[in-house]
């Protein structure tokens, strides 16, 4: 944004004596705008979140039909929901840092009175009864959550493929899919359906996204963001085009909530600070210690050109200040097979709890790599669960004596559309989650931000860990490295 914002309030809400009545010329332009200038305007007065929320309205109108990133997208509700705000600005009197702000939230995250299929039409539509902490945290800040957004079925797909939603395609390139599981809301992202989208991950499922949409995708340390319900290694976090925007809904996120039994003690942490000046934190960079991690140590090969796009940033960062150090692989053939038989014997157990027209509507791929779980016995679902703590370790060991760690977010760019996974098939079903993987395992603060584009223009990510607990961090480095990354390119479709 280079000029002021013209104002535009709603015909039935009074305009403080300061507002002029000039819509702007172009609406679809903001829903490109970031938290803070949308937040800046709003304060001023020059602008009304009904003006926003019918911009997103219209280039999710005008994108949905190819790009599958959305469901339950209420038009109505959220032109209400943006006049009651507009309302709140003109009173001074906002709810929160995100009144009036655009989200969307991933499927899985329960909103009250709408039901959680979790991408698969195995699961029936009951009503949530309450919404699920990141959803209740947003609605309290004033943010308008205006659409869910679509994932694969149990969300144990990189993929967009689902049976019960529209199959997601990438906004770079619509025979490619935005990753998963968090795939409409990478999409969502990319596309410009506003400045941010929450998803979960578990495995990847934010950052997957993040590297192969070119976008922000950030996983907060276990237990930052409360969600209901808590499991090893899951968390909730943003999908963004900035680190700055993440940052902002980090500080809504984190705040705290009782039904997350593996939620950290509540810290009024300088969210919105610590990316306030980017410049900053390039000077904040110089002396860190930086892992480069380019062998997973299990899984696909790394593609030559996310190499390339990976020793490039490790390069820039040096010539910042940083010390770059390799660092070792980080993971082995037996942990990444653990855990794919840990998660299969417990999506087993989610099979044999469906009826059998329930288990008849669940994606093949699904139920194949659930029941290839069926012959595995106690002890070796118990060597399975320990890959977890052996990772864990691994992972903790590696941040020894550094301050992050830097790799590709995933060995290759994204793959086709149709497919489930990169190699189609349900026994080797993780082999492009080595490098994602760990990191929900020990815990720590791991984010993608884009690092270049290939050949074919898709874009590669470059992953950022830091020690645990340590989110502001991560989020500084991935500022700094904003600054210092090549040019980026138009976004997609815009």
């Amino acid at each position: 944004m280079t000029q002021p914002p013209p104002s535009f309030f709603s015909d039935t809400t009074p305009r403080p004596p300061e507002a002029a009545a000039t819509p702007p010329s172009d609406l679809l332009d903001l829903a490109d705008w970031s938290v803070h200038e949308l937040t800046q305007a709003y304060a001023a007065h020059q602008l009304s979140p009904v003006a926003v929320m019918q911009a997103v309205l219209q280039r999710a109108d005008a994108l949905e039909p190819q790009l599958h990133a959305l469901w339950l997208l209420r038009p109505d509700a959220a032109l209400a929901a943006a006049r009651a705000s507009e309302a709140r600005w003109l009173r001074g009197e906002p709810l929160g840092p995100l009144d009036g702000v655009p989200v969307t939230l991933k499927d899985n995250i329960a909103t009250q009175g709408d039901p959680t299929p979790l991408g698969t039409r195995a699961t029936p539509d009951v009503p949530a009864a309450h919404d699920a902490p990141p959803a209740a945290r947003l609605r309290e800040a004033g943010a308008i959550a205006f659409a869910k957004t679509t994932m694969p079925d149990w969300g144990m797909l990189s993929s967009g493929l689902s049976t019960y939603h529209a199959l997601a395609r990438n906004p770079w390139d619509l025979s490619r899919g935005p990753g998963g599981s968090s795939s409409g809301a990478g999409a969502a992202a990319a596309a410009g359906y506003g400045p941010l989208h929450i998803g979960t991950d578990i495995g990847g499922s934010i950052r997957l996204p993040g590297t192969w949409c070119g976008v922000v995708g950030f996983k907060p340390s276990l237990g930052r963001v409360p969600i209901d319900p808590p499991f090893m290694g899951r968390c909730a976090g943003p999908l963004t085009r900035t680190v700055a925007d993440a940052a902002a809904a980090m500080a809504v996120l984190s705040l705290p909530d009782r039904r997350d039994s593996m939620g950290l003690p509540a810290q009024d942490l300088p969210w919105i600070a610590c990316t306030a000046q980017p410049e900053a934190n390039l000077g904040w960079l110089r002396g860190k210690r930086i892992g480069l991690w380019l062998e997973a140590g299990c899984g696909l090969p790394l593609d030559p050109e996310v190499r390339a796009a990976t020793e490039d940033a490790a390069r820039r960062l040096a010539a910042a200040g940083a010390h770059i150090e390799p660092v070792a692989p980080l993971m082995t053939p037996a942990m990444l097979a653990g855990m794919d038989r840990f998660w299969r014997m417990r999506s087993l157990q989610d099979v044999q709890a469906l009826s059998p027209a329930q288990r008849e509507a669940l994606l093949p791929y699904i139920l194949t790599w659930a029941e290839s779980a069926r012959e595995l016995t106690g002890a070796e679902v118990y060597q399975a669960w320990l890959q977890n703590h052996l990772m864990r370790q691994a992972s903790v060991q590696a941040m020894a004596g550094l301050d992050f760690i830097v790799s590709p977010t995933a060995p290759i760019t994204a793959f086709a559309a149709e497919l489930p996974t990169p190699t189609n098939d349900p026994l080797r079903g993780l082999e492009h989650i080595g490098f994602t993987l760990p990191f929900n395992m020990g815990e720590q603060p791991a984010v993608s931000v884009n690092a270049g584009y290939s050949r074919a223009g898709l874009p590669i990510g470059l992953q950022i860990a830091g020690q645990r607990f340590d989110d502001l961090g991560v989020l500084r480095l991935a500022q700094a490295f904003e600054l210092l990354r090549e040019p980026q390119r138009p976004w997609p479709m815009a």
